[in-house]
């Protein structure tokens, strides 16, 4: 048989239907479909789905300008009703109950028949036609074929968000998730047409599908249609994307064709390595490495796709093709994947609503507009805005764009790394991050995410850390002094320092405090947050008593740089990170209570895996060789303390406690009694400390912030080393009013730092935030505090393309140890930055855009 070249070929697109005001998938395809008067569009299982076909073509190009016509309309369509259209393999928003099947009776009997499989159907794909009109000739090939499936995978890969909106650590979570279908999977393990239908035909008899159409093989000889069919492929934001698969695909299919009839033996991979193959490159996208199947090692995708290339240039030259796939294929490399875009667009904006704006753009062909990635500027700080004028204090680069001395060499090293290796690091490290499950749970994301870690590490002087250590021992100290004492003889209060009804107010002040009486030491490992302001300047932002996070994620980082960014490390001259976890343990072991007995035991307590620090959790307990547990491993007998784990029991002295305080204190223990009063009676007993201890929350109450600087005078006899932003707690009627008169100007926040209520940024506020907080501060005062904006330093910060100057801020962690009858401290050398959200000037708990590394230099 000879073939009229080239092959005829055409797209099926599937796309996913959004609500423009919400962001979030919306079932409107009937009604948008009832809008669109070409046959070509469709409508899908889901109701949130609308499926586009091109035409037949024969020339690229021509396709390549249908499917973006394709687009055209149903965008400009679509946008008259409020709509827009994505093309991804899925979408970060989505709430599954909003979403209903497309009423007809096929798709109402696969809802019946699969359940959750129909249901959880959130995702896309594209399908590429090359014509055979043999079909035994087509099933032949279905396995031929089968080496470079993966390689389309990759190029497609669009699906990193779960339809919840937690990352996935996948490139492409789709195929994992299509996988369940039970006619999924590689090509069909027939060696004939005959026996393909032979195979459909017993699929259908036996109740499992209930027509050909519903069998999705990776590759198939199409059920209506003169073609064999890719079926791999995500749907892809960017036509280029899925022309350039499309040209590929048909030009390995003539390449194959012409090895079936030449009677090439068939060069079949083990299945087992195609499906390892295909896994790695819903894992890697087009980022990490491929399985070269000819030899069963990973490479560089980028190299997999150069070299397939090569292989089938004479096909595409043939087709007339070569010049458009090679550009694209250029292109592809540079660009990387659609996951890998959608995530830099998280890091560079931080909220998942600007991940859907960007494929809403790209989607439409207007990538520039979505932040979509572009080849690198000339320098990786060419063009950086550093301070000066009104512009905040660069910690990195002066006024004149130069390196300040102590960033020189680090930014040197930066600068011969370059934007791509530097992409590929920052890729490798969310890898990392992802596969040992570095998570936190940020606003507005529905599971776990990676904690972003910026390649760029920030750096403190060794006579700047002298003072910072200083400082914060002093106020560490004087806080504890302050919690020993409210529990206590009540001294500040009765002296007039402290008004009692700030007390009453604080949230944190709780009547089991009391409980540690006696203890010189409440509050063991507290944590301060600091804003630089200027060379050396610090302010203090607040203070963290009851479970301070983020030591775990400063030792991770430090861990992240080593592994990832090694010529970056300086050979000597930064404080080193590893003694942290040993003084921990110390920290805490010394914190036994008098009954210990012998070397005192002690556990990391936590509320497991669901809390947004058990990666902490788990570390912290690792490295510092101490047990960890949860609520339902404590039971208490005697008033002893006992870890309990089937029949074995250990006694326990010292419970670091990473859990709420009320969730703690109402939890069930082992035996399914309430832990609560068994706690309270072994502290009191003194068999148990409790780090930090009950009540401990009150020394953080944003109302009792603004007397820190008279407990230091007061327990210290000392002025304050550290200045504190400014603070109004809107109970006092002067300060409410002030606030009330300045609302656009300051940073108001509820007073318990739990609250689920959102700190708003006057400044960055719209008026109808700006209105609602000033309605909640009439009616609820004493709920709310207000602080002055600081103007925080800035440091720079790879986006996945260049630097950009971002806000950041710091926290250190002071260790308290009673040493006879006075208290020691310490400052743990693992400090953690955080750095803002893009255009914001304020990092919150929240909304952090990203952390650091931070190096502290040795003396």
């Amino acid at each position: 048989m000879v073939d009229v070249h080239p092959r005829q070929i055409g797209v099926e697109e599937e796309f996913q239907l959004i609500d423009v005001r919400t962001r979030r998938l919306v079932p409107r395809a009937p009604a948008l479909l009832a809008r669109l008067s070409d046959a070509s569009y469709v409508a899908e299982m889901q109701r949130c789905v609308v499926e586009a076909n091109s035409a037949v073509h024969t020339r690229l190009a021509a396709l390549r300008a249908d499917l973006q016509a394709k687009r055209a309309f149903l965008v400009s369509t679509a946008a008259t009703m409020g709509l827009g259209v994505v093309a991804a393999g899925s979408v970060p928003l989505a709430v599954r109950e909003e979403i209903r099947v497309t009423e007809t009776p096929r798709f109402r009997r696969m809802l019946t028949d699969y359940q959750l499989l129909a249901h959880e159907q959130l995702i896309c794909g594209t399908q590429v036609h090359v014509e055979i009109f043999d079909r035994d000739e087509a099933i032949r090939v279905a396995h031929r074929v089968a080496a470079h499936l993966p390689l389309f995978l990759a190029l497609s890969a669009s699906s990193p968000f779960w339809p919840d909106g937690s990352d996935t650590g996948y490139s492409s979570v789709r195929p994992l998730m299509w996988i369940r279908w039970p006619t999924s999977g590689p090509a069909a393990p027939v060696s004939s047409a005959a026996e393909y239908d032979r195979l459909v035909a017993d699929l259908v008899s036996s109740g499992v599908i209930t027509d050909p159409g519903m069998v999705y093989f990776d590759v198939r000889p199409s059920s209506h249609l003169p073609t064999l069919e890719l079926r791999v492929c995500d749907s892809c934001p960017s036509v280029d994307t899925i022309t350039l698969v499309t040209g590929l695909y048909r030009a390995l299919v003539d390449r194959e064709v012409a090895a079936v009839r030449a009677g090439d033996a068939n060069p079949v991979p083990s299945p087992t390595l195609v499906r390892a193959a295909m896994w790695r490159a819903a894992r890697s996208g087009m980022e990490g490495d491929l399985i070269d199947l000819d030899v069963s090692l990973p490479r560089p995708a980028v190299d997999i796709l150069t070299r397939f290339v090569d292989t089938v240039r004479p096909q595409l030259e043939e087709n007339g093709d070569w010049d458009l796939v090679s550009q694209l294929a250029s292109d592809a490399a540079t660009r990387g994947s659609s996951a890998a875009r959608q995530r830099r667009v998280l890091r560079r904006r931080g909220k998942l609503t600007d991940v859907i704006d960007h494929l809403l753009a790209e989607t439409a062909g207007c990538p520039s507009s979505a932040g979509a990635a572009t080849r690198p500027p000339r320098t990786l700080f060419h063009g950086y805005r550093s301070s000066g004028g009104d512009t905040p204090y660069d910690e990195a680069i002066d006024a004149d764009g130069a390196p300040r001395a102590v960033y020189l060499r680090t930014v040197e090293a930066l600068s011969r790394f370059g934007a791509a290796a530097l992409q590929k690091v920052q890729e490798d490290i969310g890898h990392a991050q992802r596969a040992e499950k570095f998570t936190f749970r940020a606003r507005g994301a529905g599971g776990p995410q990676p904690f972003p870690m910026d390649v760029v590490p920030r750096i403190v002087t060794a006579e700047v850390w002298q003072h910072l250590q200083r400082a914060l021992e002093q106020r560490a100290r004087a806080l504890n002094s302050f919690l020993v004492d409210i529990y206590g003889r009540g001294e500040i209060v009765a002296a007039g320092v402290l008004p009692p009804e700030v007390l009453d107010l604080a949230r944190g002040y709780r009547s089991t405090g009391k409980v540690s009486q006696g203890r010189a030491v409440r509050a063991h490992i507290s944590a301060v947050d600091l804003a630089c302001t200027g060379p050396g300047r610090f302010v203090v932002l607040g203070d963290h008593l009851r479970s301070p996070s983020g030591t775990g994620h400063a030792l991770a980082h430090r861990a992240m740089t080593r592994r990832f960014l090694g010529d970056l490390w300086p050979a000597t001259g930064v404080v080193d990170v590893e003694t942290v976890p040993a003084q921990i343990a110390r920290t805490l072991r010394d914190a036994a209570p008098p009954a210990a007995r012998g070397d005192a035991t002690v556990a990391v307590l936590s509320a497991g895996a669901q809390d947004p620090s058990w990666f902490e959790h788990t570390m912290i307990a690792d490295l510092a060789g101490i047990e960890l547990v949860q609520t339902d491993e404590l039971v208490v007998r005697d008033d002893v303390t006992y870890i309990q784990r089937g029949p074995s029991f250990t006694r326990v002295d010292v419970l670091y406690a990473r859990i709420d305080e009320d969730r703690l204190l109402s939890s069930a223990g082992y035996d399914g009694r309430p832990l609560g009063p068994g706690l309270l009676a072994a502290m009191r007993g003194g068999t148990l400390t409790l780090a930090n201890a009950l009540g401990s929350g009150v020394a953080e109450d944003k109302a009792v912030f603004g007397y820190v600087p008279a407990m230091i005078e007061y327990y210290l006899g000392q002025r304050p080393l550290l200045d504190q932003v400014s603070t109004w707690a809107c109970a006092d009627r002067a300060h409410r009013d002030h606030v009330l008169a300045h609302l656009g100007e300051l940073v108001v926040e509820p007073v318990d730092s739990s609250d689920d209520a959102e700190i708003m940024i006057g400044p960055e506020a719209g008026a109808a935030e700006l209105d609602l907080r000033r309605h909640e501060v009439m009616s609820f005062p004493e709920r709310f505090v207000a602080h002055e904006m600081v103007p925080s330093s800035t440091h720079p910060t790879f986006d996945g393309e260049t630097v950009h100057p971002r806000a950041v801020d710091l926290r250190a962690f002071v260790h308290l140890v009673a040493s006879g009858s006075s208290v020691s401290a310490e400052v743990a050398p693992a400090l953690l930055t955080r750095v803002a959200p893009i255009g914001s000037a304020v990092v919150d708990r929240s909304r952090v855009g990203g952390t650091k590394d931070t190096w502290i230099l040795d003396a």
